[in-house]
């Protein structure tokens, strides 16, 4: 018989793992309160040197632009008390605060920590740059963008490559993506089997646009409404008032909405499109437009997918469910196939909004397990076997037997 390696059970791992992230959570606070006082009496006076971020980067080994904002943040948190009261018990995350104190202030912190309590760094990051976007203060950011934008050609003539690169503001950046979109696409559609990276696929994508130009057949090509038609979301406060949330500088927004088309998205009072209730098996074009302005990515937990995502019924159309927003999200190529085929199954809460659970029953928090959610009996008596196992060292069948913990019962 094979002798037993005295692993560290995975959950305690786990628990572990989390704690001390916890614990350095709270540590950062600390070290931010001190950077604060320490700058507030100019302490980096004493070396000659012209501010606290030039001190930290040269005494703390820091970069100047993690300095800089080690010190922008210290000062920000001393009027967001609520933020740095749970930043400094070790539930957020330095990567939240960073984002929040961009943006919070005394009208929006606590609804700001509710969002940040109930969801991942990604996220967090994302409604705040929505919210400097949505504000008038975006207007300098938009002029730096355009006159930012540029082009440079390196040619390596040892290698046979030429290096293109280009810097555009957001939403040009955004059109230009679609149309490379579209060229891979059509490209793709005229083979059967492609070996080659996204990458390659890009690149090639980029000849075909330059090829058509030249060759005066970029016009002639069929397109449709949404070959080029890049979503912008923004609230009506935003666009009234310059208080809300958007998802370019809203001063572009307005830009683009002055001889464009707009498409007009009814939203409800949390964001959400309205319902467009047509029962068919295929999910027609309005609601899948409905359905990638609501979902934006897969909306399995933790995942940050954009591209491959397929439009998912929660309840299958061959068992009655209809193709209508309420019954449909949207799954990255991984996490739809683990629902099918993986037995992951998603349910509705007590608030009717959905929630995955694992094939075990547990259910999938929105942003991660915590300490107190992973502890169960069964993995006490696991670590227990493990750490102290049977005279002579060697597991039995019965102790192996054992370690098959009954699934737990489903808890939220």
């Amino acid at each position: 018989m094979k002798p037993v390696i005295n692993l560290v059970p995975i959950d305690d791992l786990d628990q572990t793992i989390i704690t001390l992230a916890a614990r350095i959570n709270a540590e950062t606070y600390e070290l931010l309160v001190l950077i604060r006082q320490f700058d507030e009496r100019a302490g980096w006076l004493k070396w000659g040197l012209g501010g606290c971020a030039e001190w930290l980067h040269y005494r703390c080994d820091l970069g100047m632009n993690a300095a800089r904002e080690k010190v922008r943040v210290a000062h920000a948190l001393k009027t967001l008390p609520q933020i740095a009261a749970a930043f400094a018990t070790g539930i957020l995350s330095y990567s939240k605060v960073r984002a929040m104190t961009r943006v919070a202030g005394t009208c929006n912190e606590e609804q700001l920590l509710s969002f940040a309590l109930k969801t991942t760094t990604a996220r967090v990051e994302e409604r705040c740059r929505e919210l400097r976007c949505g504000s008038v203060d975006s207007l300098g950011g938009a002029q730096r963008a355009l006159a930012n934008r540029s082009l440079r050609v390196n040619r390596n003539v040892e290698r046979g490559m030429m290096t293109i690169t280009i810097d555009l503001p957001m939403e040009t950046g955004e059109l230009v993506e679609k149309a490379l979109g579209k060229a891979r696409d059509d490209s793709m559609s005229k083979v059967e089997f492609i070996d080659e990276s996204w990458s390659s696929r890009q690149a090639d994508a980029l000849v075909s646009m330059a090829s058509s130009y030249l060759s005066g057949k970029a016009g002639q090509a069929r397109n449709t409404s949404d070959d080029y038609l890049v979503t912008v979301h923004v609230d009506q406060s935003a666009l009234a008032n310059g208080n809300g949330r958007s998802s370019l500088p809203i001063e572009s927004v307005k830009r683009l909405c002055c001889d464009g088309h707009a498409v007009i998205l009814g939203e409800g009072e949390n964001g959400e499109p309205l319902n467009i209730g047509r029962k068919t098996r295929t999910v027609p074009t309005a609601i899948k437009r409905a359905l990638v302005a609501r979902d934006k990515r897969c909306t399995f937990p933790g995942c940050e997918h954009k591209r491959y995502v397929d439009a998912h019924h929660v309840q299958h159309w061959s068992a009655g469910g209809e193709t209508s927003l309420d019954n449909l999200m949207l799954l990255c190529s991984q996490h739809h196939k683990l629902v099918h085929e993986g037995a992951f199954t998603i349910e509705r809460d007590y608030q009717n909004h959905w929630f995955f659970k694992r094939p075990d029953g547990r259910a999938v928090p929105a942003c991660g397990y915590s300490a107190a959610d992973t502890t169960d009996d069964a993995v006490g008596e696991i670590s227990e076997l493990f750490n102290n196992p049977p005279a002579g060292g060697l597991l039995t069948a019965a102790d192996n037997f054992a370690l098959e913990p009954s699934p737990p019962a489903y808890w939220h």
